[in-house]
């Protein structure tokens, strides 16, 4: 029904930025909340950002503390996240998600679909 294909993963130094970018496809039945996740090896899956489709209501994780932004562009059908000052402690697989809610939600099981993830790590 909805492909979501993330993008803009890679390697990068502590302190810099890295712009991931989620691109959706498919039928839709309505405007979609979207949200972005990450996870790495051993953890649990960690809530990042989250966006409501048509809204423009966002939402953070309270650790995130400015350094990343999501935003949309609907016109593309695509919702980005912003990450700067990076550290190593965000080395993850990173993940869009959509929900069939224009409300956006924190948690990952209301969520519908699943992009594969991207690789983001950072060195020292």
């Amino acid at each position: 029904q909805v492909q979501l294909v993330e993008s803009g993963g890679g390697l990068v130094q502590a302190g810099g930025s890295l712009r991931l970018s989620c691109a959706a496809s498919g039928r839709t039945v309505g405007n979609y909340a979207m949200g972005w996740f990450r996870q790495a090896p051993g953890k649990e899956r960690d809530f990042l950002a989250a966006i409501s489709w048509s809204g423009g209501s966002v939402y953070y994780a309270d650790f995130v503390k400015g350094r990343f932004t999501i935003s949309r562009d609907n016109a593309k059908n695509t919702v980005y996240l912003q990450m700067n000052s990076l550290k190593p402690e965000d080395t993850a697989v990173y993940y869009c998600a959509a929900r069939s809610l224009t409300m956006p939600s924190s948690r990952y099981y209301d969520y519908d679909y699943w992009g594969q993830g991207t690789q983001v790590t950072v060195s020292s």
